[in-house]
């Protein structure tokens, strides 16, 4: 900005610069020079005289820069290991090329930012480190947390005057994040990009995901997305090897050709775990060609992002379900067949074999209260129904004291289970308080709850109104106006057919084969409709093609409920051997479904990079009591140990105990630190004050930070960009450094100062008014005019 110091000589000046264009005007008219040299010469004259005229009035320029001295400037280098990759046609890594710039001061401008600014160094990986300088940067830091660095820094800088961070990385963060919330109050961040992209040879995995269905064919799929840069036409082996103590197995492998240099393959195993519990696979992808050479022969620029370690959990115990029916029928036959092939779900059934009696009907023998139906069995009359009670007999229970009462009555005897199955029983078996148990089972405990059709289910058996009615996902009020009696065919929805556990083939036209070869079925609750959020999965139609709901679902609560409408899908499984077998699986994975979710009293996971820690592992339990509510007073304690190794002998075994946290109840923490890559297992022993054992309960995680490091081997630019415009700042690169620094003055910053330049003192004014006078008369002297 230029401002006048000595305005009282603006009229003067003004006053001789109009005389002079006058005279100039008036000197060009007399003249018989050509115009054009008539013209240059007069403007030369005036220029000069300009110039001299503005420096009576003292101009000086004026500005604000960073007070010297007064500021902090940071330098941050990353001291991760991607730094070790060698870019091609260089002799050096990209680390060894950044040190012996950063060291040596090539250009001066470390030397010129300290003439300004307090210049402060760090380095960072998985931490933030203070370093005096850059000779010890060694790139072996096993994550590049960007973010955490930067927040920690800036929490660090809370007060202080810091202009600027000159970061220098090559941008692949193991923390990025979309929104970069955490650097809200960053100072200015100018990236330096480290690396160049182009000639890198690599294969890396780019997405390793695992998801469980209870579709039974396919229980457990492991989805990997794998990059390719540099093997055009190469085939990509993909393996998926599973690790137990001391050994490895190859499960599954697939093979993909590598089209162009930039190539990206998707592989999709399915396995089947034929065990219950904890199991780890390592996923490898290599150049088929490569396979069996040593790794100093590979020409992939790493191998440190060809494998991941991935765990997947199958339950440690049953799943227990509690079956309640109304008479032993040929539903309650078959279902209970299926379930007894699946070894993670064990169903506890109570049969009602005989109804209640009417107080008044004695037809025993004088002073026999007790039903006739137990005489003979030597029981006595405190284990036998009396004639007002309905006789009732267990199956599979644990002990002979599980349900000796008959349908539980508190929530601690029904919370044990997993989920209730409700199968042809009016409505008046159960009492107020038993239907209020069991909607609390699923809204507030996360159980399953679902209700078969029969002669006394739904409408049929008056549940109209009551408590369990709030619970289905249809309305009983009143029926549809269905064609009675009918023989019905089974459809699948649109919803039916997006769910894997309601389909029996891996094909959709297998799948529709099967449907059109099913046997009519002729029992239907019809139902006026279903409630809103539910979903209608199938449907059944008779001869004239009337649809009507046969199987509903909603959430309710924390929980789940299902609607079967069909009473006979038994005499599915009649038609033949293979009907049978569609039949048992149509039934267990329906039970597998409703169990699916439903939370156990102790919960444990292992959170792997907590706090922007890689190598930190947050195990996390939650308890609950008998009823399902936070306990906050238990003891947890946690048994680690390495899987694969030697390490996992109980000797080895690391032991910690959790601590209750502070913000949430019945939530117990505690953080593990690993030593080196690999898979662990936790398990978690919650007991009481009184030492009773609440439940145990296992997880399991892998750790491999050189996975994520080395996931992308090129600069990522597009990111520091959004991270430099995000926080005021802007991308450079190394051979720009030098004037960078040398405007970084002019910048913005937190401690600013007036300066003022006197421009009539410069004498480059003054040269540049004389030079306009000697070319004016050089012009004149070349033209020959006086």
């Amino acid at each position: 900005m230029i401002v006048f110091s000595a305005r009282g000589w603006i009229v003067p000046v003004l006053a001789l610069l109009l005389s002079l264009a006058a005279a100039l005007v008036w000197a060009g008219h007399r003249s018989a020079v050509e115009r054009r040299i008539r013209l240059g010469c007069g403007l030369l004259k005036l220029a000069g005289v300009l110039t001299l005229a503005l420096c009576l009035l003292e101009p000086m320029q004026i500005g604000q820069r960073a007070r010297p001295g007064a500021n902090v400037f940071a330098l941050m280098v990353d001291d991760s290991q991607s730094l070790k990759i060698k870019d091609t046609g260089q002799g050096a890594s990209r680390g060894g090329l950044l040190r012996r710039q950063l060291t040596n001061d090539e250009g001066g401008w470390q030397a010129a930012m300290e003439e300004n600014f307090q210049v402060r160094r760090y380095t960072f990986d998985a931490h933030l480190q203070d370093v005096r300088d850059f000779g010890e940067l060694k790139f072996e830091g096993n994550a590049t947390a960007l973010e955490h660095a930067l927040h920690t820094a800036t929490e660090r800088w809370r007060g202080q005057p810091v202009a600027g961070v000159l970061l220098f990385t090559d941008g692949d963060a193991t923390d990025a994040s979309s929104d970069l919330a955490t650097l809200d109050h960053c100072p200015p961040v100018y990236p330096v990009v480290i690396g160049n992209e182009a000639g890198l040879r690599d294969i890396s995995l780019d997405k390793v995901t695992v998801s469980q269905t209870a579709f039974e064919d396919a229980p457990v799929t492991v989805q990997v997305e794998v990059s390719v840069h540099g093997f055009a036409g190469a085939e990509v082996s993909a393996r998926l090897i599973e690790i137990t103590a001391g050994a490895s197995n190859v499960v599954a492998q697939q093979i993909k050709p590598a089209h162009d240099e930039e190539s990206s393959l998707n592989f999709r195993f399915q396995i089947q775990p034929d065990k219950p519990g904890l199991h780890f696979y390592e996923v490898e992808a290599r150049s088929r060609e490569e396979l069996s050479w040593p790794a100093s022969n590979s020409r992939e620029a790493t191998l440190a992002n060809n494998r991941q370690i991935v765990a997947v959990d199958r339950g440690q115990e049953p799943f227990r379900v509690l079956y309640v029916g109304g008479r032993p029928n040929w539903e309650f036959k078959f279902l209970n067949r299926a379930i007894g092939d699946d070894p993670q779900v064990q169903m506890v059934s109570i049969i009602r074999v005989a109804k209640r009696e009417p107080k008044f009907d004695f037809k025993g023998r004088d002073g026999e209260s007790s039903n006739p139906l137990f005489r003979g069995f030597g029981k006595t009359d405190d284990e036998t129904a009396r004639y007002d009670q309905p006789v009732v007999i267990r199956l599979n229970t644990k002990d002979e004291f599980e349900l000796r009462g008959g349908f539980p009555k508190t929530a601690e005897e029904l919370f044990r289970y997993h989920a209730v199955i409700v199968g042809d029983i009016e409505a008046d078996f159960f009492t107020h308080d038993q239907m209020v148990l069991l909607q609390r089972f699923v809204s507030e405990r996360g159980g399953g709850f679902l209700m078969l059709g029969g002669a006394e289910s739904f409408r049929e058996g008056n549940y109209t109104g009551t408590v369990i009615a709030s619970l289905l996902p249809v309305y009983l009020d009143r029926p549809a106006a269905a064609k009675l009696p009918s023989t019905w065919k089974l459809h699948l929805t649109r919803e039916g057919w997006l769910q894997p556990w309601t389909r029996l083939r891996s094909t959709e036209e297998d799948e529709r084969d099967r449907l059109e070869s099913m046997r009519r079925l002729d029992v239907l609750n019809a139902v006026r409709g279903v409630k809103p959020g539910a979903s209608v999965l199938a449907t059944v139609s008779d001869e004239d093609n009337n649809s009507h709901p046969a199987l509903a679902v909603q959430r309710f609560g924390l929980g789940r409920s299902a609607a079967m409408l069909i009473g006979d899908l038994w005499r599915w499984g009649l038609h033949d051997e293979s009907a049978q077998k569609d039949l048992a699986k149509s039934w267990r994975q329906l039970v597998r479904w409703l169990v699916s979710d439903v939370p156990a009293r102790v919960a444990v996971t292992a959170e792997t990079g907590a706090d922007g820690d890689p190598a930190r592992v947050r195990l996390v339990v939650k308890v609950r009591d008998e009823e399902f509510k936070p306990l906050d007073n238990a003891l947890v304690q946690l048994t680690i140990c390495k899987v694969g190794s030697s390490q996992s002998a109980a000797t080895n075994d690391l032991r910690l105990v959790a601590g209750a946290s502070a913000n949430q109840l019945g939530t117990y923490q505690a953080d593990y630190f690993a030593t080196e890559a690999g898979a662990c297992t936790v398990e978690a022993v919650a007991t009481q004050s009184d030492g009773k054992m609440i439940g145990r309960a296992a997880a399991g995680w892998a750790l491999d930070p050189a996975a994520a490091e080395f996931r992308s081997l090129k600069p990522n630019r597009a990111y520091l960009e959004v991270l430099a415009k995000r926080t005021g700042g802007q991308v450079l690169t190394m051979d720009a450094l030098r004037d960078f620094v040398r405007q970084l003055p002019q910048r913005r910053a937190p401690i600013m100062e007036p300066w003022s330049k006197p421009l009539w003192q410069e004498p480059a004014v003054y040269l540049f008014a004389l030079g306009c006078f000697v070319a004016e008369w050089g012009i004149r002297r070349w033209k020959g005019l006086p």
